[in-house]
């Protein structure tokens, strides 16, 4: 089935996905939008942002969350990288053991 086909039901396109395309890590592209701010994308899609105040580099989730505040750029957009990667399955399983626990 091409990307072009559409369903039979809804008329809507149906496209290919390819699935290692979400369980691989995508690296994030940064653009500086303005002098004190560097937004980041990822696949295409909006991933986040870096304010920069005085000697602070705020950095946002996609959702414009504050994750944290840090001193350097560099560090900055290491935050929100990995923010941004999935969490592995041996980090899945020590949370739902501590989750477990505190019940």
């Amino acid at each position: 089935m091409s990307s072009t086909d559409t369903s039979a039901r809804s008329g809507a396109p149906i496209h290919d996905r390819d699935p290692a395309a979400d369980t691989e890590p995508a690296e994030l592209a940064w653009r500086q939008a303005d002098e004190d701010v560097f937004v980041a994308t990822s696949r295409g899609e909006f991933a986040g942002f870096v304010t920069v105040d005085d000697t602070a580099h705020v950095v946002h989730d996609r959702h414009s969350r504050r994750i944290g505040c840090y001193p350097s750029l560099a560090a900055a957009r290491q935050a929100l990288v990995d923010a941004t990667r999935p969490p592995s399955r041996s980090r899945e399983r020590l949370h739902r053991r501590i989750l477990s626990r505190r019940r």
